[in-house]
């Protein structure tokens, strides 16, 4: 059974940084949600096949950067500046297809990790 397992969630201090991982699990489309408490799930990063194509969340362009290493068939979301607001589960996610949309919406994504909690103190 193909799993998606996240890790490398922590607590740190505003202006820190972390790098979260996913298995991958060789699936070609992956992207990164979170999910703070009583607000949606929200689209972050997404990313294709071999990484030439990645599509951002506008809040989150300047400070994520999403990549993956084929080789280790991994799934990674480098996270730097973080700030209270970006306290939330994180998940990753991802699809045996290409999705149709913006690569950003839960609808487009089939399989999900259980996510990761990363907590931003100021």
């Amino acid at each position: 059974q193909r799993q998606l397992v996240e890790s490398g969630g922590d607590s740190v201090q505003a202006g820190g940084s972390l790098r979260l991982s996913c298995t991958a699990s060789g699936f070609p489309f992956m992207a990164w949600f979170r999910q703070a408490p009583g607000k949606a799930r929200q689209g972050l990063a997404a990313i294709d096949r071999d990484g030439s194509t990645t599509n951002y969340a506008g809040s989150v362009r300047d400070r994520f950067t999403i990549s993956r290493d084929v080789s280790k068939d991994t799934l990674y979301l480098q996270m730097d500046g973080l700030i209270p607001e970006d306290t939330a589960t994180y998940y990753c996610a991802a699809s045996p297809s290409r999705p149709p949309g913006t690569w950003l919406d839960t609808d487009e994504y089939t399989y999900w990790g259980r996510g990761t909690l990363v907590t931003v103190s100021s």
